[in-house]
């Protein structure tokens, strides 16, 4: 595994995309099924380039893989305000953010904002080496995620995160939303390899 630089963004987005095709988060900051792949890459273009010039994604075979964290005092939100997505689209983005930063603390922290692997690639435990090793790198702070995927729990349980949280993303005031719900996890943060 590699720090990314901009030359694996095409890879990136294209790994982010296709992983992300069926997760119940993307389905629901992007219901328009002709238009998923276009606005998700757009989204995942977005999250990439935020991060990488922080140095803070890392990839495998150029991107067959990918973490994307925040370093502690960066906002973990992703201001879509610049994206051409609908005004569905961004409003749901935009309450998404905001229940996740309401599970975040006030100390510093790693935030995992995004770990993929193309579908083609996996069975190789990559995400698992990704996160491993950004733990790893993160001098013994926590860490947090969120995950709208409920078969992730506890996958995320059995390599050492805990539930902090669960929400549902939603607006009471839309009978057309149906809310997505979201678990915000917490690691405790560990010093080298374990």
């Amino acid at each position: 595994m590699v720090q990314a630089t901009p030359a694996d963004r095409e890879r990136v987005v294209d790994t982010v995309v296709t992983a992300f095709r069926a997760d119940p988060a993307f389905r629901y900051f992007f219901p328009d099924e002709t238009r998923f792949d276009d606005q998700a890459a757009a989204f995942a273009g977005h999250l990439f380039d935020r991060r990488v010039c922080r140095g803070t994604v890392w990839v495998v075979e150029g991107g067959a893989a990918v973490a994307m964290w925040d370093a502690p005092g960066e906002d973990p939100a992703d201001p879509v305000s610049t994206l051409d997505l609908p005004p569905q689209s961004r409003a749901r983005l935009e309450r998404f953010d905001a229940v996740v930063g309401a599970a975040l603390p006030a100390s510093p922290f790693w935030y995992l904002g995004v770990l993929a692997t193309h579908p083609d690639h996996a069975g190789r435990r990559w995400g698992r080496s990704l996160m491993a090793a950004g733990l790893d790198g993160a001098a013994g702070l926590p860490a947090y995620l969120e995950t709208a995927n409920p078969r992730n729990v506890d996958l995320y349980r059995g390599v050492g995160w805990e539930l902090v949280t669960s929400a549902v993303v939603g607006d009471d005031q839309r009978a057309n939303d149906p809310g997505l719900p979201v678990w915000v996890m917490r690691h405790p943060g560990r010093s080298g390899r374990s």
